[in-house]
């Protein structure tokens, strides 16, 4: 069973970047993150939102795929309401990113 359970994905890097293809490997990775969703929440660390557990599944396979050969890349995640309990002990959230998995089709 297909269960909704509204989930959030938290990717968090620390790639080198000393050598000229590091930095390429860098971008590229950051580049793609951005392009399936993913958004800053602060340096090296991105947010997703996804539907369930199958959803969360899909996701990390397609991070495997896109992974870079060396640094470090992990992968936590959360439930909609664990992700809102964020304390904030220095700075506050910024309200420019949308937050739902509401979708809109025209037709």
């Amino acid at each position: 069973m297909n269960e909704k359970r509204i989930m959030r994905i938290l990717v968090m890097f620390d790639l080198p970047t000393l050598t000229v293809e590091q930095q390429r490997a860098y971008r590229i990775f950051r580049k793609w993150l951005l392009k399936d969703g993913f958004v800053m929440m602060q340096e090296s660390i991105y947010s997703k939102l996804v539907l369930n557990n199958n959803s969360v599944k899909l996701v990390i396979e397609k991070i495997k795929r896109n992974k870079t050969k060396d640094g470090i890349i992990q992968v936590l995640v959360l439930s909609e309401k664990e992700f809102n309990n964020i304390e904030y002990i220095v700075g506050e959230s910024t309200n420019n990113v949308l937050s739902t998995v509401e979708r809109v089709v025209i037709l």
